[in-house]
């Protein structure tokens, strides 16, 4: 699941970072209108990027308190190994590991399955 503000924050670090390779060389030429505007872009990129960071936290949030008011129980080893016939089983199931931004946001220990109903 690929997010539309994790891929607009990838797009504007990378322009960001071009710009702070670029600062040498800005420097070196000693136009001072250059600089201004090269450090103007920089703080604006810097805003911007800040700013869809709250928005995906936001919606991170969102996320977890939608799935916290649902059942939920560790997933063991051996549903981990054959995940499939556990999809399967228990229809409308979100499995969420610890490592993953959501996870992370939640606390979790352990991978975890939340679902409507018990399984």
């Amino acid at each position: 699941m690929i997010e539309k503000e994790k891929a607009e924050i990838k797009r504007l670090s990378d322009m960001l970072d071009a710009l702070n390779h670029k600062d040498a060389t800005v420097i070196q030429q000693g136009v001072t209108e250059l600089i201004d505007q090269h450090m103007k872009e920089k703080e604006k990129l810097a805003a911007e990027i800040e700013r869809l960071r709250g928005v995906r936290e936001v919606k991170l949030s969102a996320e977890a308190q939608k799935l916290s008011k649902m059942f939920s129980r560790e997933i063991t080893k051996k549903e981990q190994a054959d995940m499939g016939t556990l999809k399967k089983a228990v229809r409308g199931i979100v499995v969420v590991h610890p490592m993953t931004a959501l996870g992370r946001e939640m606390g979790l220990k352990a991978v975890t399955g939340f679902s409507k109903k018990e399984f």
